[in-house]
């Protein structure tokens, strides 16, 4: 036999290369003791390259340059290029091997067998084409050619243009294999596809061939089996397996799932009473479970949906913030988790850490509780040491505002001697030094009098919210009490952008320039009259916020400093919509508002039974929620100031790497952990295929979507609102900022297409503080995650706007341009007709 044609029994799983993914799938399931898999062989990719890529090759020249969303293009461009494929003869020779290979009598199915096809970041399933009950050798050879046109289907050339993926780099195989004759057939999940719960395994079945199944045509038979037992099915009419059978055919499914290191989407059929293999691919939809020692049943807590950063982040992202943080944490698809396990175990601190989650994102409570409920936990005895709940004890601080003044003094000094010390630093001393440092970021970060002071503004709030609601019906009080609250570094940093405003609008030239403006815009400003002050007024921003970006917790991503291109939608947008002075303007209008609401409050508390001591204890937490409620932002602010200085230098050393032919580019460094970058920076040695795997991890992670609260079984849950007191068709969340606003939804899932006007109100799926400064223009918000303190509330509240966060898959549910009408004060949305 030929490098032409290769029979599946002399394929495994390291060939994909030569017979495409299917083909080296089959192949290695072939392999696997207990595994029938139909007999057949593969045309390799070796006749692709010989045969059609020379007949194509004007036609990828211009598929090359086409976009994922010019559908005209794509259909005219694929439709050509499969007429070219269809239309070439199998030479000879070629076409004599296959056909010895057949039965003139027996029938086969014939299927595409693509390289990037049943990756382990990538599926592909479904892009290109298999035939089934294909009869003689003419049909097959004609079949076989259409399996190569069909790897230039509209749907398989828009999936590889959205995915990354050259159409020069992918190639076709054939796998040509004997047809069976089923009684049943189906689809096998060795992981559950909703839940991702790994230990259980969802069977699909119907009588017959499976590609109705496949194709959505019928509806089959479902069974869910756990621990050798079905636990669940549905059953149209007469069973189309025993459950003897379903467990039987998991039994064979937990085997090849233990032969490819993963969970497996199995394709299947039943024949004489014997379930026979036709296909088998990587599960690409499962968010990962965090490494364990161990294989006790853990509970972990996404990190990301604390941060208001879901998005995956790079090896040099994860490393830094780990090693900015004291508590141990657990990586799983390129984010964070906490293992909460120990606290959720000991009944000293579990009801304490559920009360602070529930306050932090109610689902995340309701998650938790739902875990507790299965009994996955064990219970600790009573005096098992117990580990500390911050938000738990009440903060002790006095209410000094110096305070907080000599907390920002410190930072901003810390830094300052950073940026000062690391000039002169490079190479492995450059490393050391970064590492030594972050003990100093710690320091401050973790400040025990920073820690004091955050508790006692968030609890000083949920007293405010939890008596004046007992004591007058008020709900959520403190959203109009902390408004305009001084040391907010993050509203500071929104209403100085209207500063930034008022120096540029009365420059038409500018205005104009910056409407299409290029990323390197503040050279060419002073070019125009009035572009000096306005290049001045930016860069005096960038100097003071430039370190700020979506995802700022990831080390890696850029910043406005490097990008300040990314801030000019925010500054015409307030070039437009505001007149001169707003920024201060809005800073006064919220402290009166604040201030006349603290006077009312005061006023109805002294009318009531003992209302002078009420008053007074009042007046004493306004007072500490307005001194100590706008630090909140600021600890975090001082992290990232000092994560750009890193990374500057980090940059730095990794040009030199480059000139020094170490790295191809200066971003590999961000797919090295810190101490990989470490070794990589004292040996001058680099692995550039452990490289190129994490950017091709990276990306797979980056289309996954993580779970608040993820158990060691891999099922993430999601948790429920549980409230019946909502209208009609509302879409629950949770309130963060009181208030009702009704106005145009503007979906906004990336910052830099912001186009908002007065009254919109911002409906995405997350913000960190580098969203603050469009609150400025915005009338209300609405997230997919958040809670009563992250970044978004806070800012929120401090603006004066209705919100409502956390409310589910919130971006698909709700149009760009429809009305709305948020309830910020009781949690929930409605749209409008």
């Amino acid at each position: 036999m030929s490098s032409s044609v290769l029979a599946l029994g002399d394929v495994d799983r390291t060939q994909a290369a030569v017979v495409g993914g299917k083909g080296a799938n089959l192949g290695e399931l072939s392999r696997i003791e207990g595994i029938r898999v139909p007999d057949g062989f593969c045309v390799t990719t070796e006749v692709f390259r010989a045969i059609v890529e020379p007949s194509i090759t004007d036609q990828l020249d211009r598929l090359a340059g086409v976009g994922p969303d010019d559908r005209d293009a794509i259909r005219a461009c694929s439709a050509e290029i499969r007429g070219i494929i269809e239309g070439i003869v199998i030479p000879p020779n070629l076409a004599a091997e296959i056909t010895g290979m057949l039965d003139e009598q027996t029938a086969y199915a014939v299927r595409s067998s693509a390289t990037a096809e049943d990756l382990p970041g990538a599926s592909f399933a479904g892009q290109q084409d298999t035939y089934l009950n294909v009869v003689g050798a003419a049909e097959i050879l004609r079949h076989i050619s259409r399996c190569w046109a069909s790897l230039f289907t509209e749907r398989a050339v828009t999936y590889r243009l959205r995915n990354g993926y050259d159409h020069r780099k992918v190639t076709m195989a054939v796998v040509v294999q004997r047809m069976v004759s089923p009684r049943a057939s189906g689809v096998l999940f060795t992981a559950d596809p909703v839940t991702s719960n790994r230990k259980v395994a969802g069977v699909e079945a119907i009588f017959g061939l499976g590609e109705d199944l496949v194709s959505g045509l019928v509806n089959p038979d479902s069974y869910q089996v756990r621990d050798g037992e079905v636990v669940a099915r549905a059953v149209a009419a007469e069973p189309t397996l025993t459950d003897a059978q379903v467990v039987r055919l998991v039994d064979l499914g937990r085997r090849i799932e233990a032969h490819f290191g993963r969970p497996q989407d199995i394709e299947w059929c039943l024949a004489d009473d014997e379930f026979q293999i036709v296909q088998s691919r990587p599960i690409t939809t499962l968010f990962p479970v965090p490494e364990a020692a161990d294989q006790a049943n853990r509970v972990y807590v996404s990190v990301g949906h604390q941060q208001m950063m879901t998005d995956a982040m790079t090896p040099l992202g994860l490393s830094v913030w780990q090693l900015t943080t004291p508590r141990p944490m657990a990586e799983a698809g390129g984010r964070l988790f906490v293992d909460i396990t120990r606290i959720l175990a000991s009944p000293k601190s579990r009801e304490s850490f559920l009360s602070v989650a529930g306050k932090s994102d109610t689902l995340i409570g309701d998650a938790l509780r739902t875990v507790l409920d299965r009994d996955i936990v064990p219970t600790l005895d009573d005096d098992a040491p117990s580990q500390p709940i911050p938000g738990a004890a009440p903060a002790t601080i006095e209410t000094d505002p110096a305070v907080v003044t000599e907390l920002i003094e410190q930072s901003e000094a810390s830094v300052a001697t950073l940026r000062r010390d690391i000039r002169t630093k490079s190479g492995v001393e450059l490393l050391d030094f970064i590492l030594a440092d972050f003990q100093e970021l710690r320091r401050i970060l973790f400040d025990p009098r920073s820690s004091q002071v955050i508790m006692a503004g968030m609890q000083a709030s949920w007293w405010l919210n939890d008596h004046l609601r007992d004591w007058l019906g008020e709900k959520n009080a403190a959203d109009v009490l902390t408004q305009s609250v001084p040391h907010n570094v993050t509203s500071e940093m929104g209403l100085a952008l209207l500063d930034v405003a008022d120096a540029i609008r009365p420059h038409p030239d500018v205005v104009a320039f910056l409407e299409g403006a290029p990323d390197d815009f503040l050279d060419d400003l002073p070019k125009f009259e009035g572009g000096q002050e306005a290049r001045d007024a930016i860069q005096s921003y960038l100097d003071t916020y430039g370190m700020r970006c979506v995802g700022e917790i990831d080390i890696t991503r850029q910043r406005w400093s490097e990008r300040p291109a990314t801030l000019l939608p925010l500054i015409l947008t307030n070039v437009r919509n505001f007149e001169p002075g707003a920024g201060e303007r809005r800073f006064e209008q919220g402290r009166q508002e604040a201030w006349h609401k603290e006077q009312e409050l005061l006023e109805r508390l002294r009318a009531l039974p003992d209302g002078e001591r009420k008053a007074e204890e009042t007046k004493r937490m306004i007072d500490r929620v307005r001194t100590f409620a706008g630090y909140r932002e600021y600890p975090k602010y001082g992290m990232v100031s000092r994560y750009f200085v890193y990374k500057q230098a980090l940059l730095d050393e990794a040009e030199r790497l480059v000139r020094a032919g170490v790295l191809g580019e200066k971003e590999d460094i961000f797919f090295l952990r810190f101490q990989e970058l470490h070794e990589v920076v004292r040996t001058n040695e680099a692995d550039p295929e452990l490289i190129r795997q994490r950017r091709e991890a990276f990306r797979s992670y980056q289309a996954l979507t993580p779970p608040r609260v993820l158990t060691s079984d891999g099922e993430g849950i999601s948790g429920t609102y549980r409230r019946d007191d909502l209208p009609s068709g509302a879409l629950v969340g949770l309130p963060v900022s009181a208030g009702t606003v009704e106005g145009r939804a503007r979906v906004i899932l990336d910052m830099a297409d912001a186009d908002v006007e007065p009254g919109d109100i911002l409906v995405t799926a997350h913000t960190d503080p580098s969203w603050s400064p469009l609150f400025v223009a915005i009338a209300g918000l609405v997230t997919e995650v958040g809670g009563q303190m992250t970044h978004g509330a806070v800012v929120a509240r401090e603006y004066g706007l209705p919100a409502v966060v956390g409310v589910e898959h919130a971006t698909r549910r709700i149009k760009d341009g429809q009305r709305i009408r948020v309830n910020g004060t009781d949690g929930y949305l409605e749209i409008l007709p």
